[in-house]
């Protein structure tokens, strides 16, 4: 943006997205307006629940809940109707026409104002990457002014011509409530954008900047924004209160670099295959679908892995990431207005995101459960212990969502059986016709492929999948991925050996000597441990001072030494915080010697 269209932007004011589908859903949810106008063009992607043709009565709405009006494209007739119905969000892109210069943008930006309306504009179908990019109306306004709080501007690259289906959007923003707040729902909702879209992309850019000769030219001062007066829609009740309580990924600086055990992702060294298939997938031409078929590849692993019964019924749904996936799960569980149930010391990712689209309690009964790993305390679940689980779910006709996205990597399961889902299946017996299992699951542990990230569902109930696809805007795995895993998961004979006991033992006595009390694990790529020995403890350190407890030593710890964990605010789990070990041995020596220098820091040598 600026060496082409001398926009001088910061990385903050850029949210990266899956596709703009994602980012115009995750907008409407974080502000959940009574009444706003999308573009006709745009709407294709949006839950149906939200669509009607009139404007329905504020008493006639639920609490958060999203209306949405289909609008056309053409700048006059939308500034009528905004005029007319004064809605609090509109979502529009521009004909091409209009896009060349930056009147149809001015005006839309001045009747949202007065209205007070919030604005994002979609400029996808004009924003080209070439060396010779055409004029863009939008993108020249923001070279010589900021941007206001009230709008935002979002550029999906759908005009890639290798590689269709490949997508990223990205938002801009000048607000740094509203970006910070954009890029903590993508984090709550999709995890993470797809590592091999971003590269690749990555790489367009870098060629781009490459035919660019640098501006000889100074930049021109940007007129400051405009002051906005009226009053502007805020963040939805249930978006503003998960926002201030969760915990978000923290980047490192260009000073010092962050020790992350406080993610869901394996940072362990890639295997050879992995990279070989990824390469493969790329550089070959004419791959037929059935090698990217991966069906028939996860119906084997679950039935190996778990003894799940996948048949020709079944519907096997994929997605960029579990997380995605599950967020469309929690929604359909709102449509049934049900109840989900989490477990004590549930993954607090699966949490917050439901707490985030406002999941209230009702009636009929949904039950999470991770297994045969348990996220994020490592503990593993029986044999027996799930067909207990599923009888007492059946005698209340409980929709069950099994997660076994952290499964696969059982370092110690002497003692365990291994499940047989299909056996406990057939002993349950239910009278409520509403029972039934949803299996959730993740290959990127099972074949630890770091940065790549494939999930998938299995679904019998054909009414929970008319459901489903009823939310539309899911991101899924591109066809490249889809012939890497397929052959991936033809390779996978063996189990992994990352996780050794020497590694189990080793975090557990560095832990238990300074003064945590670890709780022990078999399997997964994390572990539970109280901070005994500091709570109540002081420390002053730059940058925090306080007493510490179990909530707040994940502030004191990066702040001293650099190590980021998950506190107990996060793993649910009353005073133990959450420890995620899938680093390679390098990091993973430098986050116990953190550990070491912090006991250092409060309790002395």
């Amino acid at each position: 943006m600026k060496s082409y269209h001398h926009i001088p932007l910061t990385p903050d004011n850029v949210v990266v997205f899956p596709s703009r589908a994602v980012a115009i859903e995750n907008a409407l949810r974080l502000f959940s307006p009574g009444l706003a106008i999308v573009d006709e063009h745009l709407t294709r992607h949006l839950p149906k629940q939200w669509l009607t043709s009139l404007a329905i009565e504020e008493s006639n709405h639920a609490k958060d809940t999203v209306t949405v009006i289909e609008a056309p494209r053409q700048s006059d007739l939308l500034i009528e109707l905004i005029r007319k119905l004064k809605p609090q969000v509109v979502v529009t892109g521009m004909a091409q026409f209009e896009a060349i210069t930056s009147a149809a943008f001015v005006n839309l930006l001045s009747v949202t104002k007065d209205v007070g309306s919030r604005l994002l504009l979609d400029i996808s179908e004009h924003l080209e990457l070439s060396s010779l990019p055409s004029s863009n109306g939008v993108l020249k306004y923001l070279a010589g002014k900021t941007l206001p709080s009230h709008a935002a501007i979002l550029c999906g690259l759908v005009k890639n011509q290798v590689y269709s289906d490949l997508e990223v959007a990205f938002a801009i923003s000048e607000d740094p409530t509203v970006y910070k707040a954009l890029s903590q729902t993508i984090e709550l909702l999709e995890g993470h954008t797809s590592v091999i879209s971003q590269h690749y992309y990555g790489c367009l850019f870098h060629e781009l900047l490459a035919f660019q000769i640098g501006d000889r030219h100074p930049q021109q001062e940007r007129e400051p924004a405009e002051v906005i007066s009226k009053e502007m829609i805020g963040f939805s009740n249930s978006a503003m209160s998960t926002l201030e309580g969760a915990e978000f990924f923290v980047p490192g600086s260009k000073e010092s670099g962050v020790i992350h055990m406080d993610l869901d992702r394996s940072f362990l060294p890639v295997p050879s295959a992995v990279n070989a298939s990824i390469f493969e997938s790329f550089v070959r031409q004419n791959i037929t679908d059935s090698e990217t078929d991966v069906r028939s590849s996860i119906q084997q692993l679950v039935k190996d892995s778990y003894g799940f019964s996948a048949d020709s019924c079944s519907e096997i749904i994929y997605g960029n990431t579990c997380l995605a996936l599950f967020n469309k799960l929690v929604l359909c569980c709102m449509q049934e207005q049900g109840t989900l149930l989490f477990p004590l010391g549930t993954n607090g990712h699966y949490v917050n995101a439901a707490k985030f689209v406002n999941l209230e309690k009702v009636s009929q009964p949904w039950v999470y459960i991770s297994g045969p790993t348990i996220n994020p305390t490592g503990f593993l679940y029986s044999d027996d212990d799930i067909a207990e689980l599923l009888s007492v779910c059946a005698k209340y006709g409980a929709r069950v969502v099994i997660d076994t996205s952290s499964s696969g990597l059982e370092f110690q399961a002497a003692g365990c059986s291994q499940w047989n889902l299909e056996k406990c299946l057939s002993n349950v017996k239910s009278s409520k016709p509403s029972f039934s299992v949803v299996l959730l699951g993740e290959l990127s542990f099972e074949l630890t492929t770091a940065g790549l990230d494939f999930g998938f569902l299995i679904m019998s109930d054909s009414s929970l999948v008319d459901t489903f696809y009823s939310f539309p805007s899911l991101s899924r795995p591109h066809s490249t991925l889809k012939y890497t895993f397929r052959k991936l998961l033809g390779l996978k004979n063996q189990k992994d050996q990352h996780f050794s006991d020497l590694i189990v033992e080793q975090k557990e006595t560095t832990l238990e000597s300074c003064g945590w009390d670890a709780a022990g694990c078999h399997g997964g790529i994390s572990m539970l441990a109280k901070p005994t020995a500091y709570i109540g403890k002081s420390l002053k350190v730059d940058g925090f001072e306080g007493k510490l407890d179990s909530h707040n030593i994940r502030e004191a710890l990066l702040k001293s030494t650099g190590l980021c964990i998950s506190s107990s605010a996060w793993t649910g789990v009353p005073d133990y915080c959450r420890f995620s070990f899938a680093l390679d041995s390098g990091e993973f020596d430098r986050a116990m010697e953190c550990i070491t220098r912090f006991k250092e820091l409060v309790l002395g040598g």
